[in-house]
């Protein structure tokens, strides 16, 4: 796996990733206030054709937008985030899908779960998007056409906008081939 904007810490040993989120990180482009931020963490791999991609996250959440979770990317202009996203202290369910503009969807989660299981599916063009908070009942948040290039780049993403950088866990991230 290779890094886009390398974090200020971080561990890979085996089935679970830490992170440390450098703090005024962020993916997101144009929407709602012009800002183009393109410098996020993203630990990813390339891969082609249509794919599963889970992984279970938790994160010491505190500032408003500290995010982590799943991102597929085709260049700094296309890209989907989702996952976790800490707004006015509550935990919430988070996609932003990105084709020249961001947009964001997001559902809260009641009692901020400790873990947070997320699954990105591509079929084609297609990106569907769901999580469970027990790792097994998965509810659909969001499905979007993003591309029907081939080769995207898929991981691990997170980013502290507005706060000083939290600390995130990603366990047992797996990219199958569909």
């Amino acid at each position: 796996m290779d890094w886009y904007n390398e974090p200020p810490r971080w561990s890979d040993r085996g089935d679970v990733v830490m992170i440390q989120s450098g703090p005024g990180t962020d993916f997101w482009r144009v929407t709602h206030n012009g800002a183009v931020n393109d410098n996020g963490h993203f630990y990813y791999q390339q891969q082609t054709g249509d794919f599963q991609a889970d992984v279970r996250i938790s994160g010491e959440y505190r500032a408003l937008y500290d995010q982590a979770g799943l991102m597929v990317r085709l260049d700094a202009s296309h890209w989907i985030k989702c996952g976790i996203e800490f707004v006015d202290g509550f935990q919430y369910a988070s996609a932003v899908v990105t084709r020249d503009y961001s947009d964001w969807s997001i559902v809260r989660l009641e009692n901020s779960p400790p873990s947070f299981w997320l699954r990105l599916l591509r079929r084609g063009p297609t990106i569907e998007i769901s999580y469970a908070l027990d790792g097994h009942s998965y509810q659909l948040l969001r499905q979007a056409y993003f591309t029907p290039t081939e080769t995207l780049e898929v991981g691990l993403m997170c980013a502290a906008p507005q706060g000083s950088g939290f600390s995130s866990k990603f366990e047992q991230f797996r990219i199958q081939s569909l």
